[in-house]
């Protein structure tokens, strides 16, 4: 099997990404996916994960704590979604050695992405197995997701990780990613999202990624499962407490247990183990800070799993100067990304209120510049209005467009939120680039925003 006659087998298979109205009940089910597990001999049991959940800043801590692990010298699997240019940029392994650029920068926009040889080995060995078990599933078809999840973990066991970073695709109890027996889980920031599927309330939406906590599986004498939580809404706070309550898990909260302040050159987080100074971080915006303090509570939970002390000296752990170079070089495209500077061009995948209104604040305490052109795509399942409204007084001039996905919502439709603005309409996001870059004088700034899936469309027009 070629790596395109792959490709093409997985662009066969249900894709909940890109189907515009479906229902998360019917549609997402463990067990189905369990039963799959089984089948090719559960992968993922032998993988030790972090598993992280929330509404906004998984993929950015996701990417903080592999990063990390990489440089305690960790061969390290990290599992994100969705993809902004290329399906295999959901499946990387940071390798043990870390190999040094002139900008020190990894080549490409992803490092250790699965090469396109062992993509289209892994689906060539699965096919059979996939086919056997939708001829015979009383669940259902499997999905996109649960299969290229399966494909990650069978790719991470090979590969002899030594841990996995997990991030969710969608809430967390029913999620693909919610079949294994977390190390340490986090939860980011949680807010309003996918309201359709999650539910209308943030303690509903709240108790849907709480679902990651679960009780442990007795394995010998491991202890209690650890689950390190960004700031949160009192009512999501306690439904996150409840869930840790009801299954025995240790919870500690960012800005209460774990807490961190700015310095003149960079911050200090105070963990549960001891206090880490002189941290920084390339990642723009303080929200990026809140990220890093989850993701340093993540590794002191390690340590003390593996029952070292942080220190300076010890090598047989994960020690402060790891935790230093991993935070510092941590590179995350499309969030807060400058891809060019005359025009100043930032790219975001801000696809939610919460997230538009902390990139609205960075964009304005964070630059300088004359005009800002908003390039603005988003999907039917968003809160359009609300994303709307956050941006409306951020823009001086809005080019709306869509991504090539069937739940891109229309830009015609788009307008009539931006009534009194001077806004244009376009076909694609290809379109849309050419004509923000016609726009934009040296001293303007493009921000490209509503959706990673027009991100990485505005990134390789």
């Amino acid at each position: 099997m070629t790596y395109l006659e792959a490709i093409r087998y997985l662009e066969s298979l249900v894709n909940y990404e890109k189907i515009p109205a479906w229902s998360y009940k019917e549609s997402l089910k463990l067990k189905r996916f369990k039963g799959f597990l089984k089948l090719i001999g559960n992968p993922h049991h032998s993988l030790k994960c972090i598993h992280i959940a929330g509404t906004k800043g998984k993929g950015s801590t996701s990417a903080f704590c592999a990063y990390i692990l990489r440089e305690a010298g960790y061969n390290t699997g990290l599992y994100t979604s969705p993809h902004l240019s290329d399906f295999r940029e959901r499946i990387r392994i940071l390798p043990r050695k870390v190999i040094k650029t002139k900008s020190h920068r990894p080549q490409g926009m992803f490092e250790g992405v699965i090469a396109k040889r062992d993509l289209a080995d892994l689906v060539h060995r699965l096919k059979p197995a996939i086919e056997l078990y939708n001829e015979n599933s009383i669940y259902g078809q499997l999905s996109f997701f649960e299969v290229y999840t399966a494909l990650a973990f069978v790719y991470f066991k090979e590969k002899n990780t030594d841990f996995v970073v997990l991030e969710t695709g969608l809430g967390g109890r029913l999620d693909a990613t919610n079949v294994v027996n977390p190390l340490v889980c986090a939860l980011t920031h949680i807010n309003y999202d996918h309201t359709d599927k999650l539910g209308h309330t943030l303690k509903k939406i709240a108790a849907e990624k709480a679902g990651i906590i679960k009780r442990q599986k007795a394995k010998g004498k491991r202890q209690n499962l650890i689950v390190i939580s960004a700031p949160q809404e009192k009512e999501v706070i306690q439904v996150i407490r409840q869930r840790c309550k009801k299954v025995g898990a240790e919870l500690y909260v960012v800005g209460e247990d774990i807490t961190y302040h700015k310095t003149k050159n960079g911050f200090i987080v105070k963990g549960i183990l001891g206090a880490y100074t002189n941290l920084r971080i390339r990642l723009l915006g303080q929200h990026q800070i809140i990220n890093a303090a989850v993701a340093t509570g993540v590794i002191e939970a390690l340590n003390r799993i593996m029952a070292t002390p942080v220190s300076m000296h010890n090598r047989g752990n994960i020690n402060i100067c790891h935790i230093r170079r991993g935070l510092y070089n941590t590179v995350w495209p499309g969030r807060c990304e400058i891809i060019s500077k005359n025009p100043l061009i930032v790219l975001d995948g801000a696809q939610n209120i919460s997230s538009c209104k902390v990139i609205k604040e960075t964009v304005r305490q964070g630059f300088k510049y004359d005009k800002l052109i908003l390039v603005l795509g988003v999907s039917r399942d968003k809160d359009i209005k609300g994303i709307c409204n956050q941006l409306y007084d951020l823009a001086d001039e809005i080019i709306l467009t869509r991504a090539d996905n069937p739940r891109a919502y229309p830009p015609q439709e788009l307008a009539k939120y931006f009534s009194g603005k001077n806004t244009y309409k376009t076909h694609t996001v290809q379109e849309a680039r050419g004509l923000a870059l016609s726009l934009a004088k040296k001293d303007d700034l493009i921000l490209v925003c509503g959706s990673l899936f027009v991100v990485g469309e505005f990134r390789d027009a």
